[in-house]
Parts: structure tokens; C-alpha cells; sequence
């Protein structure tokens, strides 16, 4: 298991966050927080190579692909 590199905090960093007050220590984090929030990856699935993959899987039918396709497509609805 590879240990993730998380926020490394510097000498000098830690010493500016010891002197600053609460306000300023909000505003830092909450900028820390958006960075964080912003670099995340959104996964995404192209739906009609899906369709594709899962046709191709011997005993699938259209009419149960179609089933399968729809319920797939409303938990990405959803999830949106």
C-alpha cells in the first residue's frame, strides 16, 4: 500500500499560523479547502462503449440491455 502525499506544512507556514487570528485562519483554510475541492478528478463513462461492453456479454439480449441501460442512466442522473 503507497502512502498518499498529503499537505505538507512548512517551518515558516506554521510559524504564520500561530500568529494569526481566528479570521485569518478561516480565510487561509477555506482557501486550502477550495484548492483541494477544485483539484479533484471527476470520473466519467462514455454510456455507449458501456452499452457495447455489456451487450457483448453472451445471454444479453436488446430488450434486457435496454433495461440495464436504463437503470444505469438513472443513477447517473442522479448522482449529477
Amino acid at each position: 500500500m503507497a502512502a498518499e502525499k498529503g499537505f505538507e506544512l512548512s517551518r515558516n507556514l506554521y510559524k504564520e499560523f500561530k500568529n494569526m487570528n481566528r479570521e485569518k485562519m478561516q480565510t487561509v483554510l477555506t482557501n486550502i479547502y477550495k484548492q483541494g475541492a477544485e483539484s479533484v478528478e471527476t470520473a466519467s463513462v462514455d454510456l455507449d462503449e458501456l452499452r457495447k461492453a455489456i451487450g457483448s456479454i453472451n445471454g444479453i439480449g436488446e430488450k434486457r440491455l435496454d433495461e440495464i441501460m436504463q437503470v444505469i442512466e438513472r443513477f447517473v442522473n442522479n448522482a449529477e
